[in-house]
């Protein structure tokens, strides 16, 4: 039971891998596999890649507390549970641009990534130097917050694989409620990598 914690972290990892291959498969963008797909197995590589990413990001909640409630938080997990986290967010976010134009997605989706390798390198250059960053309340929402927006996107974006109606007027206010959470997320997103700036800039300093 001590491992239960980094083992749902290490499946959140390869049920990353997997949506991302799963979604790039599906738009075309593997090699061996381009041609090849019918459209029921594009749809059902989408629905896949969907359900991939939810039970991913529900691992990301069960981990942390897992370890708490066992007293197993180790080093390693520590480790992991961020690479986890960010391998999640970066991958949903290439998917679901792979799946084609998304031009509501594009600017919050970059600014995102961005914010990811920034607040990643600070981190590393910290920690060569001794600086260590603690995680912020707000960046833990932050997390959660992308999980849940990425999650509408990914659904709005896999809409016909799942075989609903582009008829009916239902579409439209899920992607426009998906499009402002991911705005939202991306306002957060930024505001916390300002954070972390803040905080290796005054860590430097002193």
């Amino acid at each position: 039971m001590q491992a239960l914690p980094n083992i749902l972290t290490s499946l959140r990892l390869v049920l990353a891998l997997f949506m991302f291959l799963a979604l790039a498969a599906a738009a075309g963008g593997v090699p061996f596999l381009a041609g090849e797909l019918t459209p029921e197995m594009q749809f059902a590589l989408q629905r896949w890649a969907v359900w991939a990413f939810v039970i991913a990001a529900v691992t990301d909640f069960f981990d942390g507390w897992l370890a708490r409630k066992l007293d197993a938080e180790t080093v390693w997990g520590a480790i992991l549970d961020p690479i986890g986290d960010k391998v999640l967010v970066c991958g949903a976010v290439l998917g679901l641009m792979a799946l084609g134009p998304q031009p509501m997605v594009l600017l919050p989706a970059g600014l995102i990534l961005f914010r990811e390798f920034t607040v990643s390198a600070l981190r590393e250059v910290g920690a060569g130097k001794g600086i260590k960053l603690p995680v912020t309340l707000l960046a833990k929402w932050k997390t959660t917050l992308q999980l849940t927006a990425l999650a509408f996107e990914l659904f709005v974006a896999s809409w016909g694989a799942f075989g609903l109606p582009y008829e009916g007027g239902l579409l439209e206010p899920v992607s426009i409620f998906a499009h402002a959470l991911f705005w939202l997320a991306a306002v957060v997103t930024l505001i916390t990598g300002a954070q972390y700036w803040e905080q290796t800039r005054k860590a430097l300093k002193g």
